[in-house]
């Protein structure tokens, strides 16, 4: 039965540990606030006057002056193999990026596969010479599905790609995958385990929502991610409530993780968008409304119309000109790390219709499964936007002539991508950051027909930053002029360095090193363009994905061939290495050996290459480990011949039988005409019984009724008499969300 809300919130406070409750997602409001005077909870400046925050300097450049420079020689030795003597650049090396796009479950395993390709700690990828860049990073950027695995590599103390999406025994339990990430338990949402989870989320949910603070789909969005990419989720306790399961985990508590302490991994952002407040907007976003960025320091952004950021372990707190409603008015522990990742993935506004209560591009029970929880979740909590991420906006009457939601005491952030930039590379080009060089990790699905990227969102990162965040923004480098010439260049299916000509010191760009999710360069089926709303992946399918990623990673490509580029990792040391030959005064010369890298790996607008130097490469999907019907299929696919053999043999077979039964009947038809005369006289007897004075025909046919009923029934036969399962329960008597949760 369900229990009132507050006793259930009651019965689950008492089921917190050590490990703390589901009911940890509440933030914590009235909370005294600092001194502002002293200690500002917003800054505010101008693209002419940025500053990074004074910690996210500090961590930056101790790593990058006393971190940095042992993991380059761990990476390419003294230099030598690439002509260069790296004793010359005096630790003054290239200050690299990485930004990993969205794209769900596709785009984490894509960036789990790159990342293991450049990590030091993977022998293989080492071997290769490609394993080290991850080490001499600087930043790493995610959003949308991208985000979730920033999110994952942070919370669970930065662990190797192995470790995290497979779990060690250990410390880390793996990501689950083959647990659906909205119908853990399948497709019946009313199954006792599957509503035993829902009850989870919906009272992480309620407990936020009891602190006046509006919630939205979003949350329960959150929740579910965060059994599947943070700690404290196992197999064995994914449906109780043994723990908080990611609840209570803090964006802003990442600088107290051990590795962090140690300054062993880079910076990390998170980028979601903003729909301006009181548009509604259900499409695709303009490239105007304000990106903002997440960071274990702030929340804020650097597009000029705002400028502004806010101290992260504050957010959620309201504020007016800089200013808390009172000095008891602030919020703390909002800055759920699930919910920074729901944030950035929260994509509902553009697919959620109300008009027919469906979730376009899920499948049917996935969505069914998330509207449900969003109908039961609007019986119980109040909410201002339920298709956006909710957070009190901490920068209203901040540039009223400029920034659109000024005059907002909320803002509306959805998914990252929602103005065409999958890739944040707009958060890794902001002049303040000074980077040489960025990785992009492409994972978009802009193909509509086979799923792999094309171009899209550095384009639109491009034209972003070209048309409005020249003032904030360093310039982005030649790109090919469309994505019809990614596709023809060949550049979408390999991985391709653009910028790398640039014609003054210093450079007017940076380099961009680009990789995008494409077919095995071997010739091998594809199995990584899988769609963004597929929330469900075997332990086979995700193991090939990430087998085929990493092989693509560190094989690079050798034109006209299906065969793995021998020098490729060194020619990623030089691609890596290059901007700080800048650095130098005067700039040193290219290597030889360089040059010819750069020859088959750079974009040069000037000598265009070709995708027909890529042979062999298979776009179209082919599911590695098919379940079900597409199982079936798949059989049927290569075993054309043995069936149409097959179902000749049957033929052959039931026609014998069809030819003997025949035969049979026609037998039997003769020996009972002989049997005729003897029917009569039985007709003759019944006739005579039942004119009998006394005779009850109503008992005889409910007789007959009743032998009929007790005989066993082919469930799936056609028959007048109703079968009615054993097992069959009433609807009234499902289980339903409000029970308590284990």
């Amino acid at each position: 039965m369900l229990l009132p809300l507050s006793l259930l919130a009651l019965v689950l406070s008492t089921l917190a540990d050590d490990e703390g409750a589901v009911t940890d997602y509440a933030p914590a409001t009235n909370q005294p606030c600092p001194d502002i005077t002293t200690a500002p909870l917003l800054r505010v400046f101008t693209p002419l006057n940025q500053t990074l925050h004074p910690r996210e300097a500090g961590y930056v450049n101790t790593r990058f002056t006393q971190v940095i420079p042992s993991e380059w020689t761990n990476w390419a030795g003294d230099g030598s193999a690439i002509g260069y003597n790296l004793s010359v650049f005096g630790n003054n090396y290239t200050k690299i990026g990485i930004a990993i796009s969205g794209g769900g479950y596709r785009a984490a395993q894509y960036a789990a596969g790159v990342i293991s390709g450049l990590d030091a700690r993977n022998e293989s990828a080492k071997a290769a010479g490609t394993g080290g860049l991850l080490q001499v990073a600087s930043y790493l950027a995610g959003l949308s599905g991208g985000s979730w695995i920033t999110g994952s590599m942070y919370m669970n103390d930065w662990p190797t790609v192995k470790d995290m999406v497979y779990g060690n025994g250990v410390n880390t339990s793996g990501w689950l995958l083959d647990l659906a990430l909205a119908t853990p338990d399948g497709d019946n949402l009313f199954s006792k385990l599957n509503q035993e989870w829902y009850g989870s989320l919906l009272w992480s949910v309620v407990a936020k929502a009891n602190k006046s603070i509006d919630t939205s789909l979003t949350d329960p969005w959150a929740r579910m991610i965060s059994f599947h990419f943070l700690n404290q989720t196992s197999r064995d306790n994914f449906f109780t409530n043994d723990t908080a399961h990611g609840a209570g985990q803090l964006w802003s508590k990442v600088p107290e993780t051990p590795p962090w302490l140690e300054h062993v991994p880079p910076f990390p952002i998170i980028q979601a968008d903003s729909r301006p407040v009181g548009s509604n907007l259900t499409t695709a976003l303009p490239p105007g409304p304000v990106v903002y960025e997440i960071t274990p320091m702030e929340f804020g952004s650097w597009d000029p119309d705002l400028s502004a950021m806010m101290n992260i372990s504050y957010v959620g707190t309201h504020l007016n000109n800089g200013v808390p409603d009172n000095d008891t008015a602030c919020v703390t522990g909002f800055d759920q790390t699930g919910f920074v990742m729901g944030t950035s993935a929260s994509l509902f506004n553009q697919i959620l219709d109300r008009a027919h209560n469906d979730i376009q591009g899920f499948d049917d029970s996935a969505a069914k499964s998330i509207l449900y929880v969003l109908s039961r979740q609007l019986a119980e909590v109040r909410t201002r936007a339920d298709d956006v991420a909710n957070w009190p906006s901490p920068f209203q009457g901040i540039k009223p002539n400029n920034f659109e939601d000024s005059s907002s005491n909320w803002l509306e952030l959805i998914d990252g991508s929602s103005n065409k930039e999958n890739v944040p590379l707009g958060q890794l080009f902001v002049k303040a950051r000074g980077l040489d060089a960025i990785v992009a990790i492409d994972a978009s699905a802009d193909d509509p027909v086979n799923g792999w990227p094309n171009g899209t969102s550095p384009l639109s990162s491009a034209s972003r930053i070209t048309t409005l965040l020249q003032s904030s923004h360093q310039n982005f480098p030649p790109l090919p002029g469309s994505s019809a010439d990614f596709i023809s260049t060949g550049v979408n299916q390999r991985p391709t360095f653009f910028g790398c000509y640039p014609t003054q010191n210093p450079p007017e760009f940076p380099m961009v090193l680009y990789f995008p999710n494409a077919p095995p360069l071997s010739g091998d089926n594809p199995v990584s363009n899988t769609g963004t709303f597929k929330l469900q992946y075997t332990p086979k399918h995700t193991e090939l994905f990430l087998d085929l990623v990493h092989n693509n990673t560190i094989g690079g490509f050798v034109p006209n061939s299906n065969s793995p580029d021998p020098n490729f990792g060194r020619c990623l040391q030089c691609a890596a290495i290059d901007r700080a030959r800048y650095h130098l005064s005067p700039p040193l010369a290219r290597s030889s050996f360089c040059m010819q890298c750069f020859t088959q790996y750079c974009f040069d607008p000037n000598n265009k290459t070709s995708s027909s130097e890529l042979p062999n490469r298979k776009l179209v999907f082919v599911d590695p480990d098919p379940q079900g019907v597409s199982k079936v299929e798949g059989f049927l696919g290569h075993s054309k011949i043995p069936i149409i053999f097959g179902f000749i043999g049957a033929a052959i077979v039931i026609g014998a039988i069809i030819a003997f039964l025949t035969w049979r009947k026609r037998r039997q038809h003769r020996a009972a005409t002989y049997q005729k005369v003897m029917e009569v006289h039985d007709d003759d007897a019944f006739l005579a019984r039942s004119m009998a004075p006394g005779y009850d025909h109503r008992a005889s046919v409910a007789s007959d009724f009743a032998y009929e009923l007790a005989q066993p029934r082919d469930p799936h036969a056609t028959s007048d008499i109703p079968y009615v399962p054993e097992a069959h329960v009433p609807a009234a008597d499902m289980p339903e969300a409000g029970e308590v949760p284990r």
